[in-house]
Formats: structure tokens, C-alpha cells, sequence
């Protein structure tokens, strides 16, 4: 049995550039990161509010001049069109032995990134990485097997499966099956303190924001 708490949210951080956040929870996680590690499309934002910051990296396309010679030393350049800025950054902190890592600023602005965004937790997690998404209304986390994880009794909860033949849980309103469609894990609710997932294989879980 795993036991994740997601509110226990890794010092890793990734910044996307996807919307910049407005909620409590990801701007936390961002102001709490002792390593942050942001995509060069979310660099000019946020480099010119003067809060710390590790890298920058990415195919540098859509730095500022002025910033780009600023933070030369700083900037990590990659042409690679095979993997999006996001995983670009994912791999670079798993390269410094880090498997464990929060991601703000991977939703919004276009929905196909948005998508492909949260999608790829999964492969990252298949690669011995664990991955969060934090957003202005939850956060998305990938899981395997048996898997417990603190809820609060009412909050909205989604599970997608990703190749499990055998899906149980405790702790949720409704029951729950090795769904084949990603709709039909939605709209699920905690009914107590915790929840229990029991599978075979990998899922993803939202949980909307307490």
C-alpha cells in the first residue's frame, strides 16, 4: 500500500508557461520551491517580478533579449522538438537524481497543451518520476496499485485509468471500475478523511481544490 499526500508538495518546482497561477495552493508551492526551474515561455513573466528562480530552460524562442543576456549562465537551451519545454524541464531535474517534482503553470492558454500537459505525468511516472499539477482549482498525480491518499468529505475527485483490469475504492461516493473511458471516472466525491484506490496497474487522480 502507498500512502501519497499531495499536500506535502515537493521542493522541485517546475513554472510553465501555460496560465501563470492566481490560487493560494500553487502560488504556495511556487514561493516554497527550493529548486525552481522555469520554461523560457514563463520567463519574462516572472524574472521581472525579482523573486529567485534556478534555470531557465527550453528552446529559447520567446526570451527577451535583455533577459537572455542577463541570465545567460542561467538559460539552457534545447532545439529538441521531440519533447515539450515541461518534459525538457522534468528531465533535467531527474538528470540531478530529483524523481519527485511539483509542476504549476501547465494548464490554460490552449487546451491541446493542457491536455498533452497532464497526459504526460503518466509517461513520466512510468520512468520512475513522480509528477504533480498544480492548478488554480486541483491538483492531478499519478499513481499504481494500492494507493491511499487524504481527502476532506465532500471534495470533488476524478480517477482515469491508465491500464488497470482490476479497480476498486474506499472512501468514495460512488463505486468505481477499470474504467475504458476517461469521462466515466468523473465527478466522484470523498465520503471520508482518506480514500483507498485498489488496482492492477496505473491511474491518474484529480482532486479538486478543498
Amino acid at each position: 500500500m502507498t500512502t501519497i499526500d499531495p499536500y506535502q508538495y515537493p521542493s522541485a518546482v517546475i513554472l510553465g508557461n501555460g496560465d501563470f497561477p492566481q490560487a493560494s495552493l500553487p502560488l504556495e508551492v511556487i514561493d516554497k520551491a527550493h529548486t525552481l526551474v522555469i520554461c523560457d515561455g514563463a520567463a519574462n513573466h516572472y524574472v521581472n517580478t525579482g523573486k529567485p528562480f534556478d534555470i531557465i530552460i527550453g528552446d529559447g524562442d520567446s526570451i527577451d533579449d535583455e533577459i537572455r543576456k542577463q541570465y545567460a549562465s542561467r538559460i539552457i537551451l534545447s532545439s529538441c522538438q521531440e519533447t515539450n519545454d515541461q518534459t525538457k524541464a522534468v528531465n533535467y531535474l531527474a538528470d540531478k537524481g530529483i524523481d519527485h517534482i511539483a509542476i504549476v503553470g501547465a494548464t490554460g492558454k490552449r487546451d491541446d497543451h493542457t491536455i498533452g500537459n497532464i497526459s504526460l505525468l503518466i509517461e513520466y511516472f512510468n520512468n520512475g518520476i513522480t509528477a504533480f499539477i498544480y492548478t488554480d482549482h486541483g491538483i492531478f498525480f499519478p499513481a499504481k496499485g494500492d494507493t491511499t491518499f487524504a481527502t476532506t468529505p465532500g471534495q470533488q475527485i476524478s480517477i482515469f485509468n491508465f491500464g488497470a483490469t482490476r479497480m476498486s475504492a474506499q472512501g468514495l461516493k460512488y463505486p468505481i471500475r477499470p474504467f475504458n473511458n476517461w469521462w466515466q471516472g468523473t465527478l466522484n466525491e470523498a465520503i471520508d478523511n482518506q480514500c483507498t484506490i485498489m488496482a492492477d496497474d496505473t491511474y491518474l487522480i484529480y482532486l479538486a481544490n478543498r
